[in-house]
């Protein structure tokens, strides 16, 4: 049997930092799967969001150095570049010229899939605790964080003032944080 290592956020911030492939591999082993979660739940699309996540984790050993212990959890901040990649990728050219070229059926099935599947959020156990959440704050979160909408939209798709919606959206966080001490 092989021996399984676990570290604590700190060591493993430490190993990653002085560049330690083990460290690294555990990184992927515990990570991978909650990260490919929230970029598919966002991209909608299990190759692209394969490729997604791979740019992911270059961008985490890449980026090592700028990670604040300070500032929140090694798995925010993951998350976070996660994310970010996610919606850059949609946001991108290649990707919105490959969209208007795919053609309506298949953008109908795509759709289908998804929502019947409802893979991504779900298996880490967010949706739960988004259910908390007030109606019209869940709605928010989910535009901003896992549709990749800007403040501006969501003020625009859901006709509310801008300030209202920044002033929910960040109600929203700390009771979001709250709830997952």
């Amino acid at each position: 049997m092989g021996i399984t290592l676990t570290y604590t956020e700190q060591e493993l911030v430490s190993l990653l930092r002085n560049r330690d492939n083990k460290a690294y591999a555990y990184l992927y082993d515990n990570y991978a799967s909650a990260l490919y979660s929230i970029v598919l739940q966002i991209v909608n699309d299990a190759e692209l969001a394969n490729d997604v996540l791979q740019e992911v984790f270059v961008n985490i050993w890449r980026r090592m150095e700028q990670y604040d212990m300070s500032k929140g959890r090694l798995f925010t901040w993951m998350m976070n570049i996660a994310r970010n990649a996610a919606i850059d990728t949609l946001r991108s050219k290649g990707y919105q010229n490959s969209r208007k070229n795919q053609s309506i059926q298949e953008n109908v099935d795509t759709i289908r899939v998804t929502d019947v599947l409802q893979p991504g959020v779900d298996t880490i156990g967010l949706r739960k605790v988004l259910e908390k959440l007030k109606a019209e704050q869940r709605v928010l979160i989910e535009l901003a964080y896992f549709k990749g909408y800007t403040h501006e939209e969501i003020a625009e798709l859901e006709k509310l003032p801008l300030g209202t919606v920044k002033t929910r959206i960040r109600n929203a966080l700390v009771q979001l944080r709250e709830y997952l001490k």
